[in-house]
């Protein structure tokens, strides 16, 4: 009685703390049971385990099929002698025997053992991986363990992650026992276990943060068009509203910009720029380019190029600290994007207007290098050639402290 009470009692025990269904670790005790008994009789009988769930034991049975001339006597069983055990037996019916299993010795206990811990483990891979192969794209937080050639173990609970050194935020210092926040990028089965991947780079890491802080995307009334991010020093978010009443900006900003600055916080001082999104290419580059004004946008749709002309106190503002804002701006939209001053601008159409003339035009003095800095190549069509005032939207930003 004892026996049984342990056998049922490590079975729910098995099941609570793993987390693993009860037919699985069932099936791991008749196979562990079934795998001592074939090491002991060496693989010459058949046999079959079964879990009685009324004993709370796991039998063992041996079959046997009847024949007219025995040839192999651990397989086989003549039809007189069956009929002693059975008198409505016919010739190729399988006559089975319960054996006695308490008999094994200890190597063969250690070998059940050993085959149930295996399919434990198995199981509990299975249950992992399918637990958060349904998590992707979430944001999940974590114990920071260890650090592996440049990347970080995450420690999710009962799952270990890894945050590779690519992924990380630029200048994040991390040490053991420090609590991460990253989003799920991919979940693999390794001969190891599963294998989940995380990055705080991924743009999906910053639209998961907007959407846990402003209800109005979560609810689907805003939303988020696109995205793009240099991590860790700035990015760029074009949002827009279903509703005519909401205005999306707006939303995402938050009462004294509170929304944006939690998201902000969370990545450690990103700038954010967040832009009203536009159908209509050159106003959406007019908005893209925020902070600075834009003049005049020319959109060429056959070369994908937008023309952009800027005030020329603008000029610096527009190309931004090494070109950053008019690179992320021309991800954004798609297209590649030349920044002129009004300045450059009227000289080249003066020039343009005097060799109609027939006179000799000056030459224009040397390029600056913000003048040069501006102009991304990327590949989706714009509209079609048109010409257009500044027409942009204020981009909100994070709120100075």
């Amino acid at each position: 009685m004892e026996t049984t009470i342990s056998i049922k009692h490590a079975i729910e025990q098995i099941v609570k703390e793993k987390g693993i269904d009860r037919q699985v670790v069932l099936e791991a005790m008749e196979q562990a049971v079934l795998t001592a008994a074939n090491k002991k009789y060496r693989n010459t009988r058949d046999l079959e385990a079964r879990y009685n769930p009324d004993t709370g034991e796991v039998e063992l049975f041996e079959f046997v099929t009847v024949v007219d001339e025995v040839q192999d006597s651990y397989k086989e069983i003549d039809l007189e002698e069956a009929r002693e055990i059975d008198p409505d037996v016919e010739i190729g019916d399988s006559l089975g025997e319960k054996l006695d299993a308490s008999g094994f010795s200890r190597i063969a206990a250690q070998t059940a053992k050993q085959v149930i811990i295996q399919k434990v483990r198995e199981a509990e891979r299975e249950t992992i991986f399918n637990e958060y192969s349904d998590r992707q794209w979430e944001i999940i937080t974590g114990m920071v363990r260890r650090f592996e050639k440049g990347d970080l173990l995450v420690d999710l609970g009962r799952a270990e992650a890894v945050l590779p050194s690519k992924e990380q935020m630029p200048r994040e210092v991390y040490r053991p026992g420090d609590r991460l926040r990253a989003i799920i990028t991919e979940i693999r089965m390794t001969t190891k276990g599963p294998q989940i991947i995380l990055s705080r780079t991924h743009p999906s890491m910053l639209a998961k943060l907007f959407e846990a802080e402003v209800p109005e995307i979560a609810e689907g009334i805003v939303e988020i068009n696109a995205i793009v991010r240099d991590p860790g020093s700035r990015a760029k978010i074009a949002v827009s509203s279903n509703d005519s009443d909401v205005d999306p900006v707006g939303a995402c900003v938050g009462m004294r910009g509170a929304r944006v600055q939690n998201v902000v916080s969370e990545l450690r001082g990103e700038k954010i720029d967040i832009i009203p999104w536009s159908e209509d290419i050159a106003r959406f580059a007019c908005n893209a380019l925020s902070p600075a004004q834009v003049s005049k946008v020319f959109v060429d749709e056959e070369n994908r190029t937008l023309e952009v002309v800027v005030a020329d106190d603008q000029l610096s503002l527009a190309i931004g600290k090494r070109g950053q804002n008019v690179s992320l701006a021309a991800r954004l939209t798609g297209c590649r994007i030349d920044i002129k001053s009004e300045s450059k601008a009227a000289e080249a159409e003066l020039q343009e207007y005097a060799s109609f003339d027939g006179t000799e035009a000056e030459a224009a003095p040397e390029e600056t290098e913000a003048d040069t800095e501006a102009g991304v190549e990327t590949g989706i069509e714009a509209g079609g050639e048109a010409v257009v005032e500044a027409v942009a939207e204020p981009a909100a930003e994070k709120p100075e402290e």
